[in-house]
C-alpha cells in the first residue's frame, strides 16, 4: 500500500526510476504473498524464527488475525477470490455481534511454546490478545467498504460506535468506560467480555472518523484539486448530509446525498450550485473552487 501510494509522488518530483523500482518491489511482494502467505481460507500473519506459521488454521492459538485480512483488501494486494474468502473468514471467526466486538485474533495466546512477543504479556482475551483492538477493527470496516460490502461496513461501524455500548444500564455496567470517546480495546474473554479498555489514548479514534467520512460517506479531497464523493452506504439509508470547509480557508461545500429509490449502488445524478454534472464511474467528482463562498452539492443515488 505504501509503495503504491508513494510511486506517483516520485514521478511528480521527476524521479521515474525510483517510482519504477518501488512498483517492481510492490509486484514482487504481492507475488510472494500469494505464493507463500495464503493459508487456504485466509492470509497468514507471519512466521516465527523457526519457520512455524503464525495465524494459520493449523495453529492452536492465533489461528486467524484481522490485520492480515483487512490489509490484504485495503492494499489491493489480494487476488479477488481470496479477498472475498479472507473477509468471509473475518466475519465467521472474528466478528461477534452478540458481544458487540471485532476481535483482533482468535484463539488468544496462552500456552504456546513459541514467543509472539509483547502481546503474550496480556491475559487471554485482554486488549490485543484476543480482545478487540479498535485500531484493527476499524481497518476491518475499511476493508469491507473497499470490497463493496456496503451493508456490512455500516453495520460493523455501528458495532464499534461507543454510544451503542452504553444504551441501557446493563450495557453501562458491562462496558464501564465513557460512551462518548472511542476506546483502544474491548475485552473478549469471560468474565469481562464487552468491557472497554483504554480511552482518550488511541489513534483508532482518528481512523474511526476517517473511515466513517471517507470509506462510508465517501467524501475525500483528491490532490487538493477535486472533491470526490463515492458513497458506500446501505440501500435502506434515505440519505445524509456533510458540510466540508476546505482546510485553512472559508470555502464551504454543503453536500446533500439523497437515496429516493433505496438503492445506493452508485451516484446517478449530481449538481453543483444548480448546475448538473455528469457522474464519473458511479461517483461524484467536483473541481474545487477556492473562492471563499458556500457551494451546494446535491447528489442522487440510484441503481
Amino acid at each position: 500500500a505504501v509503495l503504491d501510494a508513494f510511486a506517483p509522488l516520485c514521478e511528480r518530483r521527476g524521479d521515474p526510476d525510483r517510482a519504477a523500482r518501488y512498483r517492481a518491489a510492490r509486484d514482487a511482494y504481492r507475488a510472494a504473498l500469494e505464493a507463500h502467505a495464503w493459508d487456504g481460507g485466509w492470509y497468514l500473519r507471519g512466521w516465527y524464527d523457526d519457520g512455524t506459521p503464525l495465524g494459520s488454521h493449523a495453529g492452536e492459538e492465533c489461528r486467524i488475525d484481522a490485520l492480515a485480512q483487512a490489509w490484504a483488501v485495503i492494499s489491493g494486494a489480494a487476488a479477488p477470490a481470496r479477498a472475498v474468502a479472507a473477509l468471509d473468514a473475518v466475519e465467521r471467526e472474528l466478528v461477534s455481534a452478540r458481544d458487540g466486538l471485532i476481535r483482533l485474533l482468535t484463539p488468544p495466546f496462552d500456552r504456546t511454546p513459541h514467543d509472539p512477543g509483547y502481546i503474550k504479556g496480556y491475559l487471554p482475551g485482554v486488549r490485543e490478545n484476543g480482545g478487540q483492538y479498535t485500531h484493527a477493527a476499524v481497518w476491518v470496516v475499511k476493508a469491507m467498504a473497499a470490497a463493496g460490502r456496503r451493508d456490512r461496513a455500516a453495520a460493523l461501524l455501528e458495532l464499534l460506535n461507543p454510544v451503542n455500548h452504553a444504551r441501557t444500564p446493563a450495557q453501562v455496567e458491562t462496558y464501564k468506560v465513557e460512551p462518548y470517546v472511542v476506546c483502544a480495546d474491548v475485552y473478549g474473554a469471560p468474565p469481562h467480555v464487552g468491557r472497554g479498555g483504554w480511552t482518550w489514548y488511541t489513534g483508532s479514534s482518528g481512523w474511526f472518523y476517517r473511515v466513517a467520512l471517507e470509506s462510508l460517506l465517501g467524501v475525500s479531497l483528491e490532490e487538493g484539486r477535486r472533491l470526490a464523493v463515492r458513497p458506500c452506504v446501505p440501500d435502506d439509508w434515505p440519505g445524509y448530509t456533510v458540510e466540508l470547509r476546505l482546510p485553512g480557508e472559508s470555502t464551504v461545500y454543503a453536500i446533500r446525498v439523497a437515496n429516493p429509490d433505496r438503492c445506493a449502488a452508485r451516484v446517478a445524478a449530481i449538481a453543483v450550485d444548480g448546475r448538473e454534472l455528469a457522474p464519473a464511474a458511479g461517483a461524484a467528482v467536483v473541481p474545487l473552487a477556492r473562492d471563499g463562498r458556500r457551494h451546494e452539492v446535491t447528489i442522487r443515488l440510484g441503481p
